[in-house]
Order: structure tokens, then C-alpha cells, then sequence
């Protein structure tokens, strides 16, 4: 009888998430897959089937909140459990570290199965995409030296309800060049950026006040002019959503941020990009 076997996610494991996610028309390069497997080591899997390696998922604890990613299933082996089999072992892992609360982007095929594990809407992502016309630059707006970096980080705490230091900390030295930060006055207004992806450069996060967040996005039109880009809005901020498409960007498809366990509300109106799927 042909089985699922499900095992912890190595490096030589990489380029089968690669081209798992490739199959999937999704965005992600080898970096993206080496961060994932950095950030969790113990918390990344690989699925098995008859001895094949036909499926993967990521997970990443931040305190007492985690997110589940990347649940790819080859599209060979699908139907066969595959999917439902990974993801009741991820949280399982979750469960037995205590984590309060489990969040996830979900694609509408993979809805039906998270709500029957658990989990229930919170709110819709527009994904968007094009090309980025000409913008003028944008006064005010400059690179985030690191030492910026832990005052981004607690408005990115602030705004999301939760501590993804790790995660930005390893974003921003990858790229810190892509930092990019907006002073009102004395305060802090906000900070958006960006890193490269297979398909387009990901733009987000974008965590800022209502009068920094347009600023900032114009910023990112003008760095990136003639460039493909992607970009994630919550619908339910209408300002953003109506600014990146008067700005020339077109909707490809909605995803659902759900929640298994104690819910976590962000300030959606100051969540005007979010860093992707992968981690809300």
C-alpha cells in the first residue's frame, strides 16, 4: 500500500520546493526557499509519497503567533492525501510548541482544506501586478541605515500584532539598500520594501500612516520604473487598493488571510503592503 511519509526539510531539499513552486506559477527564487529553511529549520517539511518527494510546507514561529507556507503538491500526486497529510504534521509541530495562534494566505483550491483543519476567514488580499510606469522622485523619503532598523520593527509590531524582527532583520540585510523610510516631523511615518522574485520584484512590506503610505509607494514607482512588480493589498484598506490601481498595477487573483486559534487583528488601514504569503 503506497504511503505518505512526511520528514523535516533539508538544504538538498531546496531545489524540489523550487521547482514545486515554479510548477505553481508562483514567485519565489532560491533565496526565498534558503530563508524559509533558515528561519525554521526544525519547522520545514518534505512529503513522501511511495518514496517520492512530491510535496513540501514551511512554517515560522514568531512568539505566540505562526505561519504556515509554501504547501506545494506535485501535480502528479494530487488527490492522494498529500496536502491534508502535510499540513495536519505542521500543526501538530505548532501544537506541541504552544503557539496561540496559526495564520496563513490561503488560495481558494486550498480553502476547503484549512477550514476543515481549524481555520476561518479574517480578511481578503489582492494580489496585484504590471509594470510600473515613470513616477517623478519623491522628496523626503531615504535609505534606512540599520540603525533605523529596530524602530521599523517595533512600528512593523505595532501595525501587525506581531514580532517578525527575524523575519524583517534577515529581509533587510539581504537587500538593505531596498530599506526605504519616511520621517512626519519628529515621528517615524512608515518604511516600505522590496526583494527580487522569480516572476516579478516583491514589493512589501509597506507599514505606514495614512499620509506616509502613498509617499512611500510613489517612492517605490520611482525606484522601480520600467520593472514588473507584485504586490499585495488588503481589500478591506481601500486607500491602498484604489492608489495601486490608479497607479497602472491590474488584480490577478484574492487570497484569504485565515486564523486557527486566538485571532490576531492588524491595523489594516496602515498595512498597505504586506511582505507576501509566505508571512503576512
Amino acid at each position: 500500500m503506497k504511503m505518505v511519509r512526511i520528514r523535516p526539510m533539508t538544504a538538498d531539499d531546496l531545489p524540489l520546493g523550487l521547482r514545486l513552486s515554479e510548477e505553481a506559477g508562483w514567485n519565489q527564487i532560491p533565496a526565498d526557499w534558503q530563508r524559509f529553511l533558515d528561519l525554521q529549520p526544525d519547522g520545514c517539511f518534505v512529503a513522501e509519497y511511495d518514496g517520492t518527494a512530491v510535496g513540501t510546507t514551511t512554517t515560522c514561529i514568531f512568539g505566540s503567533v505562526a505561519w504556515i507556507a509554501m504547501v506545494l503538491v506535485a501535480e502528479t500526486a494530487r488527490g492522494r492525501g498529500v496536502g491534508t497529510t502535510l499540513m495536519e504534521h505542521a500543526l501538530r509541530f505548532l501544537d506541541e510548541r504552544g503557539v496561540a495562534t496559526v495564520r496563513l494566505d490561503a488560495r481558494p483550491m486550498g480553502q476547503p482544506l484549512y477550514e476543515r483543519l481549524g481555520f476561518v476567514e479574517q480578511y481578503r488580499i489582492a494580489h496585484y501586478e504590471g509594470m510600473l510606469m515613470a513616477a517623478p522622485e519623491v522628496a523626503g523619503i531615504e535609505d534606512a541605515a540599520a540603525d533605523y532598523w529596530e524602530e521599523l520593527m517595533d512600528l512593523d509590531e505595532q501595525i501587525t500584532r506581531t514580532d517578525r524582527r527575524r523575519l524583517l532583520r534577515r529581509l533587510f540585510s539581504e537587500n538593505p539598500r531596498a530599506v526605504r523610510v519616511i520621517r512626519m516631523g519628529h515621528n517615524l511615518g512608515g518604511y516600505w520594501t522590496a526583494r527580487p522574485g522569480k516572476k516579478a520584484i516583491r514589493l512589501g512590506p509597506c507599514i505606514a500612516t495614512a499620509n506616509a503610505s502613498p509617499l512611500l509607494l510613489a517612492d517605490a514607482w520611482h525606484r522601480h520604473a520600467g520593472q514588473r512588480v507584485a504586490i499585495d493589498v488588503p481589500v478591506a484598506n481601500e486607500a491602498a487598493s484604489q492608489w495601486v490601481e490608479s497607479h497602472g498595477l491590474t488584480l490577478q487573483h484574492t487570497l484569504m488571510r485565515m486564523c486557527r486559534g486566538k485571532p490576531v487583528i492588524e491595523q489594516v488601514e496602515c498595512l498597505w503592503a504586506s511582505s507576501g504569503p509566505e508571512k503576512g
